[in-house]
C-alpha cells in the first residue's frame, strides 16, 4: 500500500469522532511536553532506570520538544504521520521503563494505549479534517 491509497481510504472513511481523537492525543502530547519542561527532576526520574546506557540528556533534550512541536502538529493534522512517527521512540521508551525500572501498571497502561493509537494514526493519517487535506486540495 502507498501512501497516496492511504489518504485516499482515509478521506472516503473520516469521521469526526476520529478527527477529534487525533485533536485529543496532539492535546495529551502537548501537555505531556509541558509537564515535561516544567518539571526536568519527573523526567530525569523516570529515564533513572537508563543512566548506565548514556544519553540521558540526549533524551530529556528531545523527549520535551518532540512532545511541543508533535502535539501542535498532530492536533493540527500538519505533517500528522511523521510527528507520529518521531514519537514512537518516546512511547516504547515508556514501555521499557516499566520493566527497567519500577512498574507502574497505570503508566504501562496509558504508554500501550497511546502507542495503539498513534500506530492506528500513523497508518489513517491526518483525515480530512486536517491541514494536510486542505493544503493538498489548495494545490
Amino acid at each position: 500500500m502507498t501512501i497516496k491509497s492511504l489518504n485516499k481510504w482515509a478521506n472516503a472513511h473520516t469521521y469526526y469522532s476520529l478527527d477529534l481523537l487525533r485533536v485529543a492525543l496532539g492535546v495529551f502530547f502537548f501537555i505531556k511536553g509541558l509537564q515535561f519542561i516544567s518539571q526536568t527532576h519527573m523526567l530525569t526520574e523516570l529515564i533513572a532506570p537508563l543512566k548506565g546506557y548514556g544519553g540521558v540528556m540526549l533524551a530529556v533534550h528531545y523527549i520535551a520538544p518532540v512532545h511541543l512541536v508533535g502535539g501542535i502538529l498532530i492536533a493540527a493534522g500538519l505533517l500528522t504521520r511523521w510527528a507520529l512517527i518521531v514519537q514512537l521512540p518516546i512511547l516504547l521508551g515508556a514501555i521499557i521503563i516499566n520493566f527497567a525500572g519500577t512498574m507502574h501498571l497505570g503508566n504501562l497502561i496509558l504508554a500501550l494505549v497511546i502507542l495503539l493509537v498513534t500506530v492506528f494514526f500513523i497508518y489513517y493519517g491526518s483525515g480530512k479534517h486536517s491541514l494536510d487535506y486542505y493544503f493538498k486540495m489548495e494545490s
